[in-house]
C-alpha cells in the first residue's frame, strides 16, 4: 500500500501544506490561513490544516481516505511550549500519525536536509536550534517582549529609541536617525503617536531595509547598532559550537541579508539553508515513520 507524507509550515498569517510520496517527491501543495497555536487556542490552525489537507489530496488526485496511510508532521508558530504541541497533536486528525514541532525544528531539518546541524532564524523574530547525535539543543524564540535578541524587530525598536534620543540631543544624530524620524512622521510628537498605535514586532522589523541602506552608506549609528546585532549572533554561534554542532545555517530574510558579514566573521561555519522549512517538515515526517 502506498505511503504518503504530509508536511505543514504553519505561520502566524498563513500556513503551507505539502503532500509527498515515499521518495519525497511533491504531489501537491496548498495554502491555508493563520496557524499560530497561541491564537484562539489553536482553532484557526486546526481549521487551516484540515482544509489544506483536503485541497492537497484533491489536487494530487488521491482519495481523502488515503490520509489513513499518511504520516504528518507540523512545524507550527507558537509551538515553543511542549503543552501546546501535545494538545494540538491530540486533536482528531485523519492521519496515521501526527507529530507537532516548533517551527524552528522544520527550519533546521530543511536547512540541513535532515542531517545534524544548527540553525538560527534571524527575521522579524529570532531563535536557534541544533541537533547533534540525536540530542536537541534549543535556545531563544521566547518572543518580542522577553527574547528575539537577534531579530529585526528588536533592532528596529532599538533604532527608533536611538533616533528619539538623538533628536532629543542626548546622543549624536546621523543621516539614519534623521531618516527614521522622517519616516515615522517627521517629529517626536508624531513618533510617539506612532509608537502608541498598537505597534507589533513587524512594524519595527519593517525599518530594516532603511537600516541596511544607511549601513551600506557608512552611517556611524548604523555601524554601532550592527555591532550590537552581531554580538547577539556571536552568542548563539558560541553556544552551538560548544554543543558540538559543526555547521550553522542562517534562516530568515534579515539573517540572509547579513550573510556577507556573517561569512567574514564566521567563515565556512555558516551557510544558507539547503532546503526550505516546508521540505524539512516532509523530511521529518518520513524520519518519524521510519522509527
Amino acid at each position: 500500500m502506498p505511503k504518503y507524507f504530509l508536511g505543514v509550515d504553519g505561520g502566524g498569517t498563513n500556513c503551507r501544506i505539502r503532500l509527498a510520496d515515499a521518495n519525497l517527491e511533491t504531489l501537491a501543495e496548498a495554502r491555508g490561513g493563520r496557524s499560530n497555536l497561541q491564537l484562539e487556542g489553536g482553532d484557526p490552525a486546526y481549521a487551516s490544516i484540515q482544509e489544506g489537507t483536503r485541497q492537497v489530496f484533491a489536487l494530487a488526485g488521491l482519495d481523502y481516505a488515503q490520509t489513513a496511510n499518511t504520516e504528518a508532521c507540523f512545524g507550527m508558530a507558537g509551538a515553543r511550549l511542549p503543552s501546546a504541541r501535545e494538545a494540538f497533536a491530540l486533536r482528531p486528525w485523519p492521519f496515521a500519525h501526527v507529530t507537532v514541532y516548533d517551527d524552528i525544528d522544520i527550519a533546521r531539518a530543511g536547512a540541513h536536509e535532515g542531517e545534524d546541524g544548527a540553525v538560527i532564524i534571524v527575521g522579524t523574530g529570532s531563535a536557534g536550534m541544533a541537533l547533534v547525535n540525536g540530542e536537541r539543543f534549543q535556545v531563544g524564540g521566547w518572543g518580542f517582549h522577553i527574547g528575539d535578541q537577534m531579530s529585526g524587530a528588536i533592532l528596529g525598536r532599538e533604532l527608533v529609541r536611538y533616533a528619539v534620543e538623538a533628536t532629543d540631543g542626548l546622543v549624536d544624530t546621523s543621516p539614519l536617525t534623521d531618516a527614521v524620524i522622517a519616516q515615522l512622521g517627521g517629529d517626536l510628537n508624531a513618533v510617539m503617536a506612532w509608537s502608541f498605535d498598537s505597534r507589533q514586532p513587524a512594524d519595527y522589523g519593517a525599518l530594516m531595509p532603511l537600516f541596511i541602506e544607511y549601513f551600506e552608506k557608512g552611517d556611524p549609528v548604523a555601524a554601532e547598532l550592527m555591532e550590537i546585532e552581531l554580538g547577539y549572533i556571536d552568542r548563539y554561534v558560541s553556544y552551538f559550537k560548544s554543543c558540538g554542532a559543526d555547521r550553522l545555517a542562517i534562516v530568515g530574510g534579515f539573517g540572509q541579508r547579513l550573510m556577507p558579514l556573517l561569512q567574514i566573521r564566521y567563515g565556512d561555519y555558516v551557510s544558507l539553508p539547503r532546503a526550505e522549512p516546508l521540505h524539512g517538515a516532509v523530511i521529518l515526517a518520513r524520519q518519524n515513520a521510519a522509527r
